[in-house]
């Protein structure tokens, strides 16, 4: 039989702060996007994936690895990307049903361009809100909250 443990109240706290200051943090990344006419930052974590992996492109199952939504969100996210021309699907030689996904230079456009808002948000939201000393202290405390099998 295993002992129940609750939480403690400071546990309670830091959790309960930690989502509604992430939720509020991305609303307002999100908005920024918005408000510059550019796509949601899902767009954005998948090209940047994809521009990571380079021109041999990744499988769907290693981005929804790597990005962490479900199969059912990457897979319209990705229809909705190669319909605009920001990724390329491409056919695995040894595997019929396979797939590579690989970003375009339309793709790398629309990266840099959302890049741009993006990366002035999380200047504006994060780094001129907190010294550089505390920025690595919370990153240090919250890579000791990271699962070992998730990427940085």
């Amino acid at each position: 039989m295993t002992e129940k443990t609750d939480p403690s109240p400071a546990a309670i706290k830091a959790w309960a702060r930690l989502m509604r200051v992430s939720r509020q943090l991305l609303e307002r990344a999100e908005d920024a996007l918005k408000d510059a006419g550019l796509p949601p930052l899902a767009w954005y974590d998948v090209l940047h994936e994809l521009a990571e992996a380079g021109e041999g492109g990744l499988r769907p199952f290693q981005l929804i690895e790597r990005t962490l939504f479900a199969q059912y969100n990457v897979s319209r996210l990705l229809a909705r990307l190669e319909a605009d021309g920001l990724v390329e699907k491409l056919r695995v030689a040894d595997d019929g049903r396979g797939q590579t996904v690989r970003i375009t230079g339309k793709g790398r456009e629309m990266r840099r361009r959302m890049w741009a808002v993006y990366g002035r948000s999380i200047a504006e939201l994060v780094g001129a809100r907190l010294s550089n000393d505390a920025l690595e202290t919370l990153s240090a405390l919250l890579g000791r909250l990271r699962h070992p099998a998730m990427p940085e």
